[in-house]
């Protein structure tokens, strides 16, 4: 009786701490990160290599390390063509055509890579008919659709469009397919029991439960959707298709105008830059966080 009595206080004892426990790390989840951390942590290192590439971009120019200065335009140089650009109202012009070429050729990638990539990953004929057919496509350079693309639809935006899905169809489908391959098959089992089957399993079950993996995908695909437009531009130019990027950089070789390349380079890889921050990061982190997989800071 007498360890009977003991034991009965130290479970309660545990339990107590157990909830305890569970409510300080609520509490420090929570918690509002201080900006000054945020600001050390994320903001200074990135601002810290900017300035570390422009300090030795310069000192290039300033020692005369290039042979060929009209190979190498100092910074002060590609700066003056963002103004040019920028006074003669072309700047953002540049930037939108570009953009909404882009994210629209995605969304259309998304509404046709999503369900293939459930067809593939579920039906068991599909994937040994097109599964090696769709990694096959994602390997191929986006750049070799580019020909066949002009000369089936000529020098049009549709053309455009082409290039943008079949460089990015293949790497929604292929996320999709790895996402569900990894979905733990107890959860198909109690979606099963529970009676969500056909399209209500899959919307309830199997979505939910591949996102990080469909995730990786749609963000691969927005990585091969913009190099396939990139490219689309450069090779394929044409008044009816407005100046893009990909054509800016083109203008630029054409004219022997260094800055004007470097202008399309750095507009190209901060655009790039600000599509994965602004819209793919937080629902990766959000995707995290809600599987407990990253600690709200």
């Amino acid at each position: 009786m007498a360890s009977t009595e003991t034991t009965v206080p130290k479970d309660g004892n545990d339990l107590a701490g157990l909830e305890a426990g569970l409510d300080a790390l609520e509490t420090v989840q929570s918690s509002r990160t201080p900006f000054r951390t945020t600001f050390v942590q994320k903001i200074v290192p990135p601002v810290t290599a900017i300035l570390l590439v422009l300090l030795v971009w310069q000192a290039l120019i300033t020692f005369d390390v290039v042979d060929d200065p009209s190979k190498l335009p100092s910074p002060s140089d590609v700066w003056g063509e963002v103004e040019n650009a920028w006074l003669q109202g072309d700047l953002i012009g540049y930037i939108w055509t570009s953009v909404s070429r882009g994210l629209l050729g995605f969304l259309m990638a998304l509404a046709i890579g999503t369900p293939l990539g459930l067809v593939v990953a579920r039906v068991k004929f599909v994937r040994a008919a097109i599964g090696p057919i769709l990694s096959g496509l994602q390997s191929l350079p986006s750049v070799a659709w580019v020909p066949p693309a002009v000369i089936w639809l000529g020098l049009n935006n549709q053309m455009m469009y082409a290039v943008i899905l079949l460089g990015a169809v293949p790497s929604i489908a292929n996320g999709l397919v790895s996402g569900v391959d990894q979905v733990p098959p107890l959860f198909l089992r109690a979606g099963r029991t529970m009676g969500a089957t056909g399209l209500k399993g899959t919307w309830h079950i199997v979505m939910p439960a591949a996102l990080p993996g469909y995730l990786a995908g749609l963000k691969q695909g927005w990585a091969f959707s913009w190099r396939s437009l990139m490219a689309a531009e450069i090779i394929a130019s044409s008044p009816d298709l407005g100046v893009g990027l990909g054509q800016l950089l083109e203008n630029g070789r054409n004219t022997s105008s260094m800055s004007m390349v470097f202008l399309a380079i750095l507009l190209i890889l901060i655009v790039g830059i600000a599509i994965d921050l602004l819209i793919f990061s937080p629902l990766e982190r959000r995707t995290l966080r809600s599987r407990g997989l990253l600690v709200k800071s």
